[in-house]
């Protein structure tokens, strides 16, 4: 895996912002979404951004109107965003309206593939205001995001 270890100590934490339901990972539908938990992912992200030099603001909730909030917040206290809107990526203008507000890289992840399910979870308001997706790759999807932002700010730096 790519790493960093001289990348800038000095930028503000990713924020990595989780939707509802994913408090429930490792018990809820563990043949779509995993047994892996929700503190493991954490802590792996955690990880991984520090070996990049990275800090990580982890949350969780299942409002969107703190996701909202969160990514208000993330306009002046975060370098970029990891964000699994979870059910919300399919519903939410509020969230496509403050990632819009939003001047830093985003990554939308997804521990499933949602064009390999429902129809109505084909359609993300998320997507058009991401630099990047990553879905289906289970909770590896994190770590792969957390490269790419890495890079992304990194080149940004340059």
């Amino acid at each position: 895996m790519a790493k960093n270890p001289k990348a800038p100590s000095k930028l503000l934490p990713i924020y990595v912002l989780n939707g509802p339901n994913l408090n429930l990972l490792g018990t809820r539908e563990p043949e779509i979404y995993g047994r892996t938990t929700l503190a493991d992912i954490e802590k792996a992200v955690v990880t991984r951004a520090g070996s990049w030099g990275l800090g990580v603001s982890f949350r969780q909730t299942n409002a969107e109107s703190e996701l909202v909030d969160w990514l208000q917040e993330a306009r002046t206290g975060a370098s970029a965003v990891i964000l699994n809107a979870a059910a919300y990526t399919h519903t939410s203008v509020a969230l496509y309206d403050a990632l819009k507000a939003l001047d830093k890289p985003i990554i939308e992840v997804h521990l499933s593939n949602p064009y390999a399910r429902e129809p109505f979870r084909h359609h993300s308001y998320v997507s058009p205001a991401a630099t990047g997706v990553i879905c289906g790759l289970k909770d590896q999807g994190y770590l792969l995001a957390v490269d790419a932002l890495a890079t992304l700010l990194k080149d940004k730096k340059k």
